[in-house]
């Protein structure tokens, strides 16, 4: 049983596939990855926003630490799964495939396969301030839907999982203030 075990495979995730992985799992586990912070640093020109009004999304950028989910995928269904994550992630190919390690809650470390930002694509928005991401989301929306309702599910699900990022408090507000401003509330039409 072991041995079956170690050829399992890991993934780890920080932001929707915390709450809506879309694969099956064997295990969940909450896991901390060191050298990345989560960041609206990726414009979106297709699922949070349009190329003539890109929104933003989430990327792993270096620097801090990131709290996230592990997840344990078996040996048999890993070619299937990694398909989809490719599928999933890679739209555009803003991100670059990477293999990190992670401390899982138990203190255990594990290799995880993870999207990082790749600084070198066109959409690579870089180190925003809080004000322009927060003018980018209030007034995005694409083919998932808007832009601030990708935040507004991010700090819910953090905060669900018992993990405060500030930042990511600090972005909703702002963004929520000029979404009003601008008439973009949740569920109105682009």
């Amino acid at each position: 049983m072991r041995s079956a075990m170690s050829a399992d495979r890991w993934v780890f995730g920080y932001g929707s596939l915390m709450w809506r992985p879309g694969f099956d799992w064997a295990e969940r586990r909450p896991a901390i990855l060191q050298g990345r912070r989560r960041a609206f640093c990726i414009y979106s020109v297709h699922h949070r926003g349009t190329p003539e009004r890109p929104g933003l999304v989430l990327g792993l950028t270096p620097g801090g630490s990131v709290r996230g989910v592990a997840y344990r995928v078996t040996a048999d269904l890993w070619p299937e799964v990694r398909a989809y994550l490719r599928e999933r992630e890679q739209p555009t190919e803003t991100y670059v495939e990477a293999e990190v390690t992670v401390r899982l809650d138990a203190g255990e470390r594990a290799p995880c396969l993870t999207f990082l930002s790749d600084r070198r694509h066109p959409q690579w928005a870089g180190s925003l301030s809080l004000e322009a991401q927060a003018r980018l989301i209030a007034g995005a929306s694409g083919l998932s839907g808007l832009n601030i309702d990708y935040l507004r599910d991010l700090v819910a699900h953090l905060r669900d999982a018992g993990i405060r990022d500030r930042s990511m408090e600090r972005l909703l507000v702002r963004a929520t203030e000029l979404g009003r401003e601008e008439g973009m509330e949740p569920g109105s039409c682009v």
